[in-house]
């Protein structure tokens, strides 16, 4: 009944009323949640020589929208086109592999060959692994969970891709609900283990909720609001990419 009760509260988690700061939201980031001492060498080999960048969010519900404009409003979209804005003169593409209700060890199957049966055009020069919720509601015992981590990040760095992990989202009822903290802990652990960048979204959207740009804990849902919050997201996670690539993207524009 529990499971059922936070499944609930996860589909609605970014449709909360929003706080008068909806008007104006701000969407700012404290400059330590977005540094990163880990690099994307790949992402920023392909951005110097290629002038294009391939990322695959690989992600269970809480990376996607509702209704017809979900796709266009949901956080790939939305890094997608901080991207494109960021990087001038860069072919951004941000593609989608969508794993509902999956655990991290149900979503790494097979992840190596997923990406060495792509054309080569296709391949991706980063993936965006997004996970760990899923393992929290079926309370997946945490050294499972590293398991899983391992297991998925060996095989997308075997297969010649850069990897970045996203944490679980925030909701204050979440953590009244769920234990949270030993999947957040462990996604940090994996990441230092294999020098892979870390986009802490739950850390970001306590900050945002913390300092009213988004009421989080709100009883009365909207999508106007989950939309914001995708949007803010995206462009945090573009600069992180960004930041990890160490890329100048006033270079970029230089160059044209």
């Amino acid at each position: 009944m529990k499971a059922i009760r936070v499944i609930s509260l996860l589909a609605v988690l970014l449709t909360a009323a929003p706080s008068h700061a909806e008007e104006t939201p701000g969407c700012v980031v404290p400059a330590y949640l977005l540094a990163t001492e880990n690099a994307l060498p790949k992402v920023g080999d392909a951005i110097r020589t290629r002038k294009r960048l391939e990322v695959l969010v690989v992600g269970s519900g809480s990376s996607a929208l509702p209704g017809a404009d979900g796709a266009s409003m949901s956080y790939p979209a939305r890094t997608e086109a901080a991207l494109r804005e960021a990087l001038s003169g860069v072919n951004v593409s941000v593609k989608t592999d969508l794993r509902p209700k999956k655990t991290a060890a149900e979503a790494a199957q097979n992840f190596g060959q997923i990406i060495d049966k792509l054309p080569a055009d296709q391949k991706p020069d980063l993936v965006i692994w997004q996970t760990g919720t899923v393992d929290a509601i079926r309370a997946i015992d945490p050294d499972d969970f590293r398991a899983a981590l391992d297991t998925g990040v060996e095989a997308l760095q075997k297969a010649g891709t850069d990897v970045l992990l996203m944490n679980l989202q925030y909701n204050p009822r979440m953590e009244t609900m769920l234990s949270v903290g030993p999947y957040n802990d462990t996604i940090r652990v994996v990441a230092q283990q294999y020098e892979v960048p870390v986009f802490d979204r739950f850390s970001i959207m306590r900050h945002w909720n913390d300092v009213g740009d988004f009421d989080l804990f709100g009883s009365v849902h909207g999508y106007g609001m989950a939309k914001r919050v995708h949007d803010c997201i995206g462009r945090s996670l573009a600069a992180l990419i960004v930041e990890a690539s160490r890329i100048n993207p006033a270079e970029l524009r230089i160059q044209r």
